[in-house]
């Protein structure tokens, strides 16, 4: 019987789980890819522009080699920092469903009991943490041709597309950052983006930043990168792809490869499935939870990264040791309450 089951192990399920250990908790990590597997998925060579002490558990502990940690560097900090605090991690063991223990098993620390069910086994805890990114569920445009083998719900590198016809669709930083990415290894790109996300400079309403934004003015400026103020995508075709600009006109761009970056969602089913209620956040749908100890209205269910309003690395690392904290005031409380 487990105190606690995480599921996931980027930031906040790597928090939570040292917060776990250290507490002297008996917990498991699950994880249905690799450790930092939205890392992983990252772009290969990107930057990433928060500073060190966002993205660390411990002041000081990521050291990269300039300023900002690549990809790479900050890959290799959350991988060292699983293996070296000895956590209990088992990658590549996806969960399939969650249910709520029949009374008999039911947990003796005022939590009900929960049954995990993965691909590879079955557990029972006290406590589950959703901690799980939103990249595996890319939004979609729902247009003819979306699903042709040359189109990309994510980017990670350039040298395939060099001399090629790239398409990017969206607004935010990771197609400006692929925009660029693109753009500067020498691929025929265009950023087809609405306009008011092109001129939009407000970091918090999901714009693409200024440090993104700065290089792809340079990249237009030297005729590198095209821009197509978008009205909306008709079709993909092999060869092709069909636009509407922002007047209502209709365009054939020749095309060898389109990625559709528009964002992604959690996903929220066996939350639901378990009871969870849920609410419009910042970022879309988000469970209801308690902004302190990030438990949502099912006891014994807790919640952080994705799954939050607190969508940032840091805020993800703060949430998973919040948990762990709210748990062991939860559990001296019922021991005064027993004795």
């Amino acid at each position: 019987m487990y105190d606690l089951i995480i599921i996931g192990a980027g930031p906040a399920g790597i928090s939570a789980a040292n917060e776990a250990r250290q507490a002297g908790l008996v917990y498991l990590v699950l994880e249905k890819g690799l450790i930092g597997n939205t890392i992983y998925n990252y772009p290969v060579g990107l930057t990433v522009f928060s500073t060190t002490n966002e993205l660390e558990f411990r002041e000081g502990d990521l050291r990269p080699a300039r300023e900002k940690p690549t990809r790479e560097e900050l890959l290799s900090y959350y991988v060292r920092f699983v293996l070296d605090n000895e956590l209990n991690v088992r990658t590549e063991e996806t969960v399939v469903s969650i249910e709520a223990a029949d009374e008999p098993a039911r947990a003796q620390s005022g939590d009900p009991g929960f049954l995990v069910t993965t691909d590879k086994g079955s557990y029972r805890t006290s406590r589950v943490l959703f901690a799980i990114g939103a990249m595996d569920h890319p939004r979609r445009l729902n247009v003819p041709g979306e699903d042709l083998p040359h189109v990309y719900d994510h980017f990670r590198e350039t040298y395939p597309w060099v001399k090629k016809k790239a398409l990017i669709v969206g607004g935010g930083n990771s197609a400006g950052e692929a925009a660029l990415f693109l753009a500067q290894e020498g691929a025929d790109t265009t950023l087809a983006i609405f306009r008011e996300d092109w001129e939009n400079n407000d970091p918090k309403q999901g714009c693409i930043k200024y440090w993104v934004k700065q290089p792809l003015e340079q990249e237009l400026n030297q005729h590198c990168l095209n821009l197509f103020f978008l009205g909306k995508v008709i079709e993909i075709r092999d060869g092709g792809v069909e636009l509407e600009n922002e007047n209502g006109e209709r365009v054939t761009l020749e095309n060898d490869v389109v990625f559709v970056l528009i964002g992604a969602d959690a996903d929220l089913t066996m939350m639901k499935e378990l009871g969870v209620a849920t609410e419009q956040g910042k970022y879309g749908e988000v469970p209801v939870y308690d902004p302190e100890t990030f438990e949502t209205n099912i006891p014994g269910v807790y919640v952080a990264g994705h799954f939050t309003n607190q969508r940032h690395i840091k805020g993800a690392i703060d949430g998973g040791r919040a948990v762990v904290a709210a748990i062991m005031r939860r559990t001296m409380e019922t021991k005064k309450a027993q004795s």
